[in-house]
């Protein structure tokens, strides 16, 4: 069963790690999403292989199954952002990890102007400025619900709230 105090892994690394197209891809990503390592990477990548993988699955259950199932899926990937409510299983084959990196609280915080850069949007989560709903997140991996997008600002009590620069920026 295993030992509850250790989590299990949520990445699968690369299955010839020294490609060079695949290091230069890699590389190009973390730059551009700001990544730490490329551990962030994997678990991007493994969370769209599993998604994809379902749907692969459901391809081959009778139709009444498949409606079923195939609307939980997009209902679930469309309340995460990663695709409309109109999407099919088709959208959810064509997924890529680019996908899922736009849909982390680092991302979303650069995109909407609360940091000057990806790496400073890293570091405003990580010490506490960004909250989701009025709660202090500090995972800058944590991946923003549809709902919870238009929430997002600066913490209460955080310098930057009031900051007299970025008063000026946002106007």
């Amino acid at each position: 069963m295993g030992d509850p105090r250790k989590s299990k892994k949520k990445w699968k690394g690369p299955r010839h790690p020294w490609r060079r197209d695949v290091l230069e891809e890699e590389l190009k990503l973390m730059g551009e999403y700001g990544l730490r390592n490329k551990r962030e990477l994997w678990i991007a990548r493994t969370m769209i292989a599993r998604f994809r993988q379902q749907a692969r699955l459901m391809l081959a259950l009778p139709p009444e199954e498949l409606a079923l199932r195939e609307r939980q899926l997009i209902g679930r990937l469309a309340s995460m952002g990663i695709l409309p409510e109109e999407a099919s299983l088709d959208d959810v084959l064509d997924l890529k990890v680019e996908d899922m990196l736009n849909r982390r609280l680092q991302t979303i915080v650069f995109r909407k102007g609360l940091a000057r850069s990806i790496h400073e949007a890293r570091q405003l989560i990580v010490h506490g400025h960004i909250s989701i709903n009025g709660r202090r997140v500090t995972s800058p991996g944590y991946i923003v619900k549809r709902e919870e997008e238009d929430s997002i600002e600066y913490s209460f009590g955080s310098p930057f709230r009031e900051h007299p620069l970025i008063a000026v920026s946002k106007e």
